[in-house]
């Protein structure tokens, strides 16, 4: 039936044209395979050369002799096999619905079904107001717990209700209540953003429905938040991927790759999600209404996203899964605690270079059927190099699970329990981070006789972009702050430079450390004091100016920490 035909990739990220099988010689195997590639090696510039393959070949094989040699095609999702694959996607649709509401997320509703709203106006504002709901959600999870998201999402529409009330909103309060999420810029983009889909002749205040719109329209929207709209709002078969979804799938599909900056890596997990949400999109019960829109693909791309956050973790709860039987790792694993039989690859054209070589000391794990497993061709010659792109492999329904899978936990202690748990770790590859660089400033905060502080407003572009701070300046590399009487001195001169007359000293406040992502800043406080009209030389303008209510001001929490040690010395 057509509802069941195979799920195929398209030419931008999924194969719907993986290699025909075809008679010749290997020459002519190798011209159909570069032809192939040419149209899924999404953002490669330069074909490898045969040799060049056989080359990283040998090299993994040689690494990866005692670790887990595979073929390519070991990575198609057994997700998508003709005999279990509903059954297993129907099991992770289940388990979602069974747990959804378990940690209470307010964003999270229930589908708007288009067809059962005959009134257009009121559909249009009930999708409006849904799509603006999931937007911000979905950026102000980015990097942030849900428990910490929950009551900042819940003032935020609190506070603009709709996409309209925000795209007229001060900058100043929307940094405001931004505050304590960190990456400021998402909320001035968020803003701006408003603002231009509000004002535009075709969105009108409505967040498109496609993915290329999404990301092309609206600034600050990527494919992940653009597939979460299409999906969760609209019903289409987008994919979903965050962190944890990289991380599941990598499981799932039992990839040991970088997933944060190997494109080949990214790129495959990303394949794979966009074939299986078309597959679970055309999932429909018999009774089902056909329809190119359903709750099935936002259902399923959370399913992922919630198993990633609280069983599919860095340190997985494997016991508690319930898509054990689809998952390639676990299986493995299984394999690795004696509970099932292993193959061996011979032949070094078959083995995948997708995968980094693995570490540590294991049986091979290419639990592939007989029947799907490679060998030679049946006039004795080898088969030609295969390049480890996404034409390589298309993720299409069809295959079987070994029977050994479909119940994966059978026979299995508490003890194999743990040994599968902690080979699941080390998926996806584990990088070494690099150091986070350490700085140091000097924050002044001049206090005017009245009383009022000098703020000033950092750069609308970089790190804590358009926040207000105290006056700060960072000690260039010669200039050297180990001790309280060099940091005065920095201190003394970079206030000076802000007035005709020099500000009195009062001291070093104290010391504030402040960790970002990607920098370990300490800000060493000093307070200053101006007398009566001395004040003249310093001219605010837009990026700085006197305030007599700092609380009220949008600083970073770094600085409000300073903040904290000014107020402490009145």
């Amino acid at each position: 039936m057509a509802e069941r035909r195979s799920v195929r990739l398209s030419s931008a990220s999924v194969s719907s044209g993986h290699a025909r099988k075809t008679k010749g010689t290997s020459s002519a195997r190798r011209d159909e395979t570069r032809h192939n590639d040419g149209s899924f090696s999404s953002g490669d510039d330069r074909q490898s050369s045969d040799t060049e393959v056989r080359t990283i070949k040998r090299r993994k094989m040689a690494n990866s002799r005692t670790g887990r040699p595979h073929r390519l095609s070991y990575h198609k999702p057994l997700f998508l096999c003709d005999s279990h694959g509903p059954e297993h996607r129907q099991a992770l649709l289940a388990w979602f619905d069974s747990v959804s509401t378990t940690r209470a997320m307010p964003w999270r509703k229930a589908w708007i079904n288009p067809s059962l709203e005959s009134d257009a106006a009121l559909l249009r504002k009930s999708l409006e107001r849904r799509a603006y709901e999931v937007w911000i959600s979905e950026i102000m999870l980015q990097q942030t717990r849900v428990a910490v998201v929950i009551d900042y999402w819940n003032r935020w529409m609190e506070k603009w209700p709709t996409i309209q009330d925000l795209a007229s909103a001060d900058p100043e309060d929307v940094l405001a209540a931004w505050r304590g999420l960190g990456y400021y810029s998402r909320a001035t983009r968020i803003h701006e953003a408003s603002k231009l889909v509000v004002q535009d002749p075709t969105m009108q205040g409505l967040l498109p429905s496609a993915t290329s719109e999404l990301e092309s329209k609206v600034p600050g929207v990527g494919r992940y938040t653009a597939g979460a709209i299409s999906a969760i709002v609209y019903g289409r078969a987008a994919p979903m991927v965050d962190g944890n979804v990289l991380r599941v799938l990598s499981r799932q599909l039992g990839i040991y790759g970088n997933t944060k900056t190997d494109k080949k890596v990214i790129d495959t997990i990303w394949a794979a999600a966009d074939a299986l949400v078309k597959a679970v999109a055309l999932d429909r019960p018999s009774n089902e209404h056909r329809s190119d829109v359903s709750d099935r693909p936002g259902r399923w791309g959370q399913a992922l996203m919630e198993l990633g956050s609280t069983v599919c973790t860095p340190k997985p709860n494997c016991s508690q899964c319930p898509v054990t039987a689809s998952c390639r790792v676990y299986n493995e694993a299984r394999s690795h605690t004696g509970q099932r039989k292993t193959n061996v690859i011979h032949d070094i054209e078959d083995m995948c270079t997708l995968c980094e070589p693995f570490e540590e000391e294991t049986v091979n794990h290419d639990p592939e059927p007989p029947s799907l497993q490679g060998s030679k061709q049946p006039n004795g010659k080898k088969k030609a190099p295969k390049q480890t792109t996404l034409a390589a492999f298309s993720f299409t329904t069809g295959g079987s699970i070994p029977a050994k899978q479909r119940d994966p936990h059978a026979d299995t202690d508490e003890a194999q329990q743990e040994t599968i748990s902690h080979h699941a770790r080390k998926f996806p590859l584990k990088t070494s981070k690099k150091p986070v660089r350490e700085e140091e400033t000097i924050v002044c905060a001049v206090r005017r006789s009245d009383g009022a502080l000098l703020i000033h407003r950092r750069p609308e572009k970089g790190l804590l972009a358009g926040l207000w701070e105290f006056p700060s300046t960072t000690p260039s590399a010669r200039d050297d702050c180990r001790t309280a009487k060099q940091r005065a001195a920095l201190a003394k001169t970079h206030a000076a430079a802000l007035f005709d007359a020099e500000p009195t000293h009062l001291g070093e406040l104290g010391s504030v450390p402040w960790l970002f992502s990607h920098l370990r800043l300490t800000m060493h406080v000093h307070l200053f004091r101006l007398a009566r009209g001395d004040d003249v030389g310093c001219a605010p303008g837009d990026r700085a100016r006197w305030s007599d209510d700092v609380e009220a001001e949008s600083m970073g929490t770094g600085m409000r920490k300073c903040w904290a040690l000014v107020k402490d010395a009145d």
